[in-house]
């Protein structure tokens, strides 16, 4: 009996079955998802969090519940983290991922009691260990990709220690390659090649998305991007489609590398008609295992699906185009509450990461961000500290007056993660 990927009705909006906030630490009042991933099987699940730890939760199949397992502390700031390929609760040995951590080695880390298997080292030239900011396994999981400034260090699984260093730029002063940090890494699930992207905007003279070659290590062409780039996946089933997202922008952009990639084949905006995205937050998207559905949050606290389906496949008017097609939403739902205002600095509750539950019609969304004092304006401070300078020089008073200038602390209003059904056969209990 051949296996068929889980059907995910979006005719309606999905049903929350499931509700989860993070473990409460004493010491980090504040804290929040960053974000949060399933392991190959969909049993696990791996939060990333603001407090510089990982929290692991276990989830029951018979039942839609979740229970926080462990909490794995790190020394530093964490920056990334991947789930090694085919890690299950079930299988000890692969039950593991690794972790990006400032001012220390890649971690290879076992994610049942959270010590540590391995370690892959990343040196610069000052012998300062570097923190990558994408990590990706290849396909054969033999190999770990691992992206920083201008650089890709790719290591053995097997073999801890020093790695071999790809650059992405012949040198410094070059305008060849991709210059910057490398900001994402994503294979393709059928083809020898992976596509990299780098958080410096693309500009005329240079792409910021390049295709190299998993078997000599050579950039195969650019790709023409846009943006500070942010996050790249491939479909799953059509592996000559890329999906790029960038940055301070609402939209996800495709391309068929098979045709002209300076010129992407379909742009799928989130919300056409809203203010500018204004949020520095990564927010990064999902594509379901069938390669049909595409899901994105926003800093609106709503969750944007769009449908794939065949609506990127190249065909012949299409080849001829100039302008790319853009795509709405299937369906968009309200999902973490919040609405953003025109007069706020910041959004209320950001959707900063979603992910299709895999063999599942589930999808998990974490909401959380950092947020300051609204009430205080800079401007009037400005204006009201040159106010009293002006009076002081009038006057000749030898007064001094102080001016508060005190850093306002962030603090959190949404910190959530919920877990939505798009199967319409089963009773939902709302939890």
């Amino acid at each position: 009996m051949d296996w068929k990927p889980a059907p995910l009705d979006v005719s309606y909006p999905p049903d929350l079955v499931l509700t989860k906030n993070l473990d409460v630490d004493p010491d980090f009042a504040n804290n929040f998802t960053r974000c949060a991933r399933w392991c190959a099987d969909g049993s696990s699940l791996l939060v990333h969090c603001e407090n510089r730890a990982f929290q692991l939760f276990n989830l029951y199949r018979t039942q839609f519940s979740a229970h926080h397992k462990r909490t794995f502390s790190q020394s530093s700031a964490v920056v990334n983290f991947a789930w090694y390929p085919g890690a299950s609760s079930n299988n000890a040995p692969a039950y593991c991922f690794v972790a990006s951590v400032r001012d220390c080695p890649v971690k290879l880390l076992d994610a049942s009691d959270g010590r540590l298997r391995a370690s892959y080292p990343i040196v610069d030239h000052r012998e300062r260990f570097i923190a990558p900011h994408s990590l990706a396994f290849n396909l054969t999981a033999d190999k770990l990709y691992c992206g920083f400034e201008d650089a890709i260090e790719i290591f053995d699984i097997q073999q801890p220690g020093e790695g071999d260093r790809l650059p992405t730029t012949p040198s410094k002063k070059s305008k060849d390659g991709l210059k910057g940090i490398i900001s994402s890494i994503a294979f393709s699930s059928s083809y020898d090649y992976y596509a990299i992207g780098s958080l410096t905007p693309s500009s005329q003279a240079m792409d910021n998305i390049a295709l190299y070659s998993e078997s000599n290590q050579t950039a195969i062409m650019p790709i023409g991007g846009a943006y500070s780039q942010s996050g790249l996946k491939f479909n799953p089933t059509r592996p000559h489609i890329l999906y790029a997202a960038f940055r301070r922008h609402d939209a996800i952009y495709a391309w068929d590398l098979r045709s002209d990639t300076s010129i992407p084949v379909k742009v799928f905006r989130t919300s056409p008609d809203s203010c500018k995205t204004l949020t520095n937050q990564k927010i990064e998207f999902d594509i379901d295992c069938a390669g049909r559905w595409l899901s994105v949050g926003d800093q609106n606290g709503c969750i944007s699906i769009f449908d794939l389906g065949d609506s990127d496949e190249l065909d012949s008017e299409q080849s001829l185009a100039i302008a790319p097609q853009n795509i709405g939403p299937k369906m968009t739902f309200n999902a973490h509450g919040g609405k953003f205002t025109r007069h706020s600095r910041s959004s209320l509750y950001v959707v900063g990461c979603v992910a299709f539950q895999p063999l599942r019609s589930n999808l998990l969304s974490a909401s959380g961000s950092r947020h300051f004092d609204e009430d205080i304006e800079e401007g009037d401070s400005d204006s009201s500290d040159g106010d009293l300078t002006d009076q002081e020089s009038d006057s000749g008073s030898q007064n001094m007056i102080a001016v508060s200038r005190r850093r306002p602390l962030p603090y959190v209003k949404d910190s959530s993660l919920k877990l939505w059904s798009f199967d319409r056969t089963l009773t939902v209990h709302h939890a």
